[in-house]
């Protein structure tokens, strides 16, 4: 699909949730354009993402995205090889829209159509910043997803960990409403953690376990019982205290299995990808204890920019579905609960 092209160009689309991206890649590691388009004043009344209100954003702000994406990038469509889109998982009317774009564009110019995992687009955001060596194991920690997933090569993906109720995102914004935090409340909360002790002593769900899956649901309602009971009682509790001791617990246990999980695999490389990547305590903790534990395994995180949902990890994964001759026909649809 690249053939008699100066340059391997792809243009890529997201909108599975409350993002509209688009992005220009070349040769699956550069970035040459990434708008992002965010929705979340829209939502932040609603105190989470509204489907319908998501779809009509993304119809007002795709083109313009893709306008603004070639301007960026300095480039025609003549010069690209592929489009690519985001198929699932996400809200389904969100994809509908990304998808029916790009099938749009690509017919109307003859170019290939590859479609997209999202959540493969977040481990391969990490490759836009970083090499990967394989075997590696990836962490995705996001709002609607916390699983492990081990890679022998390129584009293979085995999932042996995921959440079996709540994803640590989600937690995290169920939380922040408790706490009268505005959505999306990682940030705020991870802000107030840092400011606060872990004095409330919140339960590490499956720690011990002898697999690699993850629970948030009874941190959650352990969380909310305590301030519902207090506030009966009359009981002043302490924010960032309550910040510190609910984000340390979910620390615990993403560090915790993902470093088992790295030793019973022996990997080279570990990514950690996702919304909830950004966090920065976990981030910290996660590097210091497996530089501890594996000095060996090389720890890798994208860029800060890059841990949201954005149209250039997928490009970065379109270029691995391309070399496997992964392309979609026009009959591409929307798969909302789309797995590896």
């Amino acid at each position: 699909m690249f053939e008699n092209k100066e340059r391997q160009l792809i243009l890529a689309i997201e909108s599975s949730c409350d993002e509209t991206s688009v992005a220009v890649i070349e040769d699956g590691t550069k970035i040459l354009s990434n708008i992002v388009a965010s929705q979340i004043k829209s939502h932040e009344r609603f105190g989470g993402v509204v489907p319908e209100v998501a779809s009509r954003h993304h119809v007002e702000q795709i083109i313009g995205c893709m306008e603004e994406a070639f301007q960026e990038a300095g480039v025609q469509v003549t010069d690209l090889g592929a489009v690519a889109v985001t198929y699932g998982p996400g809200l389904v009317g969100a994809l509908l829209i990304g998808i029916t774009a790009a099938k749009t564009f690509a017919w109307a110019n003859d170019l290939p159509l590859i479609p997209v995992n999202h959540m493969a687009g977040h481990i391969y955001a990490s490759r836009l910043s970083h090499e990967m060596t394989f075997p590696l194991m990836a962490l995705l920690v996001s709002g609607g997803h916390t699983e492990l997933v081990y890679m022998k090569e390129h584009g293979s993906y085995e999932v042996i960990g995921e959440t079996r109720d709540d994803a640590a995102g989600e937690a995290y914004d169920k939380v922040g409403r408790v706490l009268g935090v505005t959505y999306p409340s990682g940030k705020i909360i991870d802000e107030m953690a840092h400011q606060g002790s872990d004095t409330y002593n919140f339960p590490r769900a499956m720690i011990k376990e002898d697999n690699f899956d993850f629970s948030f649901s009874g941190l959650k309602s352990a969380f909310i019982n305590l301030v519902h009971n207090a506030e009966q009682r009359g009981e002043e509790l302490i924010p960032n205290d309550l910040a510190a001791s609910f984000q340390q617990s979910v620390i615990d246990v993403l560090v915790s299995k993902t470093i088992r999980a790295c030793e019973t695999y022996e990997v080279k490389q570990l990514i950690m990808a996702g919304g909830v990547a950004a966090n920065q305590g976990l981030r910290r903790e996660m590097k210091t204890q497996l530089a501890e534990k594996m000095p060996e395994v090389v720890f890798s995180v994208p860029e800060l920019k890059l841990c949201g949902d954005n149209a250039a990890m997928i490009g970065a994964a379109a270029f691995v579905e391309a070399n496997k001759g992964n392309v979609a026909t026009l009959e591409l649809n929307a798969k909302p609960s789309l797995i590896f």
